[in-house]
């Protein structure tokens, strides 16, 4: 069965054409504005969508769907978010970056290989993403997924490892 990521949101239309103003992540221009299809999901079926044209607009996209050209055929679509399929997401990761459902619930290990807590969440600060991670005591912290602080992650044996610097996990 084919898995399905989302990449953005139609926000509203722009212009009276059928174009659209999509909301995607924060530097994923590149990647965005290379997609072909994207996927929306209506009911329990997710219905291909050909991109004829994208361009970037202040925060967001412009987008121009292949067969859509008026307001009224894009009204239905407005709010709908836009996924992919994982494979072609999967095709443009570098060797070192990952995807977030492969991080959350990893264990999280010290220099010394002792268990320090497990990921529960990530985001981003603007600069880097962080790891939202659940330390024994309960307590969450925000760990840098940097080289410097994360040294290894292991999706086969489910662990990342960190550099526990003083003060990183309080």
């Amino acid at each position: 069965m084919t898995k399905f990521i989302s990449v953005g949101k139609i926000l509203n239309f722009h212009g009276i054409q059928g174009e659209a103003k999509v909301g995607f992540s924060r530097n994923q221009e590149d990647f965005f504005c290379g997609l072909k299809e994207v996927f929306v999901k209506i009911g329990n079926e997710y219905k291909p969508l050909k991109l004829k044209n994208v361009r970037l607009h202040k925060n967001a996209a412009i987008v121009k769907f292949a067969d859509i050209n008026s307001i009224d055929e894009l009204l239905e679509y407005k709010g709908s978010l836009l996924f992919v399929e994982e494979d072609t997401i999967r095709e443009s990761l570098e060797e070192d970056e990952f995807l977030i459902d492969e991080l959350v619930g990893l264990e999280v290990v010290d220099e010394n290989g002792q268990k320090v807590g497990f990921v529960v969440g990530v985001s981003n600060n603007g600069a880097n993403d962080l790891l939202s991670v659940k330390t024994k005591s309960k307590h969450i912290s925000l760990v840098p997924f940097v080289q410097a602080i994360v040294t290894e992650v292991s999706l086969k044996d489910k662990k990342i490892t960190i550099n526990n610097i003083e003060g990183l996990l309080e």
